[in-house]
């Protein structure tokens, strides 16, 4: 009973607390504090030493302190922006306070005073020290002896909020539950097996740090209190996901069994032979569409791996077992693109391959949603528009969602819904070019089961990949030259579109104006992310076709599109780019017989982390061990496309730096879930993000 009052405790609104109106707490949610436990584990991120008053004849340079003195006189002084000037004195020097804001009750306040307390940054401004706009309090005879003996904590805030009340309403709400007696969730044989400090002792030690026991910065996880939280907050997520896990597979599946020949008649059909990879992942596959509990796999491979083969090989199974097939893209063009394969396998096999985009007419759509909705239609390849809530499947057996970081969790748990009937849901595959590092997928994909692709095509050449300054620029256009006169065709990437006055980097449209006037006569295309998708279309098709010789864009073809004759990717301003962009686009060439080149141009200076990945990309096309470098040179955030969108998956815990803990974490997670049942709930409640869950991260 105690427990369930905590928990409720936590749960409350932060306007329980004295100082906190509604206006306030509508302040705090913009950083997402809405109960008290988002209070007690809004962390500081740096702390400050306001324990004791250095003397002024010891104070220096660009440090942080507290000072007291005498004021020794205040002035006006009109410089380039009128200020005040506050002369403090003590027994071993001097220094000065400088206001640039301040009002004529402030002055004669100040005037008035005989002693000062400030706290502030020192700086050397002509040859006197100098606080500038520091924290500071008045008095007319000598000041107190400073009380306390722990760190200030210093906050991430809001407009509307400042450290002084952050700190007041933090320490509200850790009183608040602290008096309570907090529950910790994780069991004694937890703490003890991992050497973890107790949950109230972590809390107090975070907020309140006593001097000389804790380092005055928070940002790293080995110091013992902060170390307790991340690995409380890591094994609550993989609870999360194992529950999830647990959940999906107390759903009922259709069991999918082949009634004819279709998966062997593509079999035979194919002009090739499949990788042993591809075969042992189609395996893999197929003995999850055999049970009756949906499968939920992440099948990764680099680019041009052929996830593509696997999907329709899943696709063949599905329609021959009497039941219907879905792939949804996140773009259009790599919707078309599945299309053609799909169609170049399928047509001969008299299996009618369906296209359901935002673009149809209302009579083409009219007329593939009917089709869909009486089982018509066999396999449907489309973007978002499958999951919108007219279309309505007859009896979906099984979805694949391409390039699965591009979309929201709930579009997917839409799409997945589309196929519910008698109480059962389709098998599901989701499906990446991105390869993730295995400890990555340990940690936020323990409720998938995982297959990876890990040999190319038999005779695919590795793409050669060269690092030159941009002042070669030159070289590279002759790259160009000599390949047009073999008849291929190159992509010339930039990553911006029009010239920033912000960023150094080429953009899109000035490298078309370039481009044309150094290759008079050749035919140049330009496509980026602000043209309308009818006519960014025509431009792709036009290139596919071969009309166009070089094709400027931006980073909007990294993804869908499979143009063999390219067999030259020029990338401008590729040192700020990430590893797995560079390899994901570098892997639009190398599709065809001929040898592939990739040009990495750079501007010098070049940065540490920028020399890194160049090297590497100049070392390997291996998009594994790219991936196992981009975590640790970028995080986590860059490879499961949750930065990008602003998603914030951990509340403290923070990826690569905290990996090292995931074998244990694992453990703790499987024990808490066998023996303490009730523990693993509290955990998820206290954890979990207020906008839905971690089992649909």
């Amino acid at each position: 009973m105690e427990s369930e009052v905590q928990q409720n405790l936590e749960e409350l609104s932060v306007t329980v607390l004295p100082r906190v109106s509604d206006k306030l707490a509508s302040s705090l949610e913009r950083i997402g504090i809405f109960q008290i436990k988002d209070l007690v584990l809004h962390l500081p991120y740096r702390y400050q030493d306001r324990t004791k008053s250095t003397p002024l004849g010891e104070i220096a340079i660009g440090r942080t302190l507290m000072v007291t003195g005498r004021i020794g006189g205040v002035r006006f002084n009109y410089g380039r922006r009128r200020s005040l000037l506050v002369h403090i004195e003590d027994d071993t020097g001097s220094m000065r306070m400088r206001l640039f804001h301040f009002n004529s009750s402030q002055q004669r306040r100040l005037e008035s005073s005989s002693w000062i307390r400030c706290f502030g940054e020192v700086r050397l401004i002509g040859n006197a020290y100098e606080m500038v706009h520091p924290e500071y309090a008045v008095y007319n005879s000598p000041p107190p002896e400073i009380q306390g003996d722990s760190y200030t904590p210093i906050y991430r805030l809001t407009e509307g909020i400042g450290q002084g009340l952050m700190r007041d309403i933090v320490k509200s709400a850790l009183d608040l539950i602290l008096e309570r007696d907090i529950s910790d969730p994780l069991p004694n044989q937890t703490l003890e097996e991992n050497n973890l400090v107790g949950l109230k002792d972590a809390l107090q030690l975070i907020h309140a740090p006593p001097v000389g026991e804790f380092e005055l910065k928070v940002e790293e996880s080995h110091q013992p209190a902060v170390r307790r939280l991340i690995f409380e907050e890591m094994v609550s997520f993989q609870i999360a996901r194992r529950k999830h896990k647990e959940l999906r597979q107390s759903v009922g599946a259709p069991a999918l069994r082949p009634k004819g020949t279709l998966s062997r008649r593509l079999r035979d059909s194919l002009t090739f032979e499949p990788t042993n990879s591809q075969r042992s992942v189609i395996y893999e596959i197929l003995d999850d569409l055999k049970k009756s509990t949906p499968m939920l796999r992440l099948l990764q491979g680099d680019v041009g791996c052929g996830k593509t083969l696997v999907a329709a090989a899943a696709a063949a199974w599905t329609v021959d077992s009497g039941f219907q097939f879905a792939i949804m893209a996140p773009t259009e063009m790599l919707a078309e693109q599945h299309l053609k394969s799909f169609k170049g396998w399928f047509d001969p096999l008299g299996i009618e391959v369906h296209l359901l985009t935002g673009r149809l007419s209302v009579k083409a759509r009219k007329n593939i949603d009917n089709a869909i909705r009486f089982g018509h239609a066999n396999i449907v390849i489309g973007t978002h528009a499958l999951f919108q809530e007219k279309v309505e499947f007859k009896n979906l057996g099984m979805v694949i969602v391409d390039e699965q970081h591009r979309f929201g969790v709930g579009q997917r748990y839409a799409f997945r819904q589309k196929g519910v009937s008698d109480e059962l849901v389709p098998h599901q595959l989701v499906m990446t070019a991105t390869p993730i590092p295995r400890t990555l997928a340990m940690t936020f994909y323990a409720d998938l089961d995982v297959s990876s692709i890990t040999e190319l095509p038999p005779g695919r050449k590795p793409v050669q990949t060269r690092i030159m300054p941009s002042s070669h620029r030159r070289d590279a256009i002759d790259m160009v030259k000599k390949l047009r006169a073999f008849g291929q065709q190159v992509y010339w990437v930039c990553p911006i579109i029009e010239k920033s006055e912000v960023l150094d980097v080429e953009s899109a449209v000035e490298t078309e104006k370039v481009i044309k006037k150094s290759l008079p006569g050749y035919r140049i295309g330009l496509v980026h992310g602000r043209l309308k998708n009818d006519r960014r279309d025509r431009i792709m098709k036009s290139f596919r076709d071969g009309e166009i010789d070089v094709l400027v864009a931006t980073t909007v073809i990294e993804v869908g599109v499979d143009v063999p004759n390219a067999s030259l990717m020029v990338i401008e301003s590729a040192d700020r780019l990430g590893l797995s962009q560079l390899h994901q686009l570098r892997g639009r060439v190398g599709r065809g017989a001929e040898q592939a080149q990739c040009v990495l141009l750079f501007k010098s200076p070049l940065s540490q982390s920028a020399k890194k990945r160049l090297d590497v990309m100049r070392k390997t096309t291996d998009g594994f061990r790219i991936a196992e470098t981009d975590l640790k040179l970028r995080g986590a955030g860059e490879l499961l496309g949750t930065r990008q969108t602003g998603s914030q998956i951990f509340r403290i815990a923070e990826l690569p730096r905290d990996i090292d803990m995931i074998n244990e974490i694992n453990q703790a997670a499987q024990m808490i879930l066998k023996q303490y049942p009730e523990n693993a709930q509290e955990l998820i409640r206290r954890w979990t993000p207020r906008e839905g869950d971690y089992s649909a991260v």
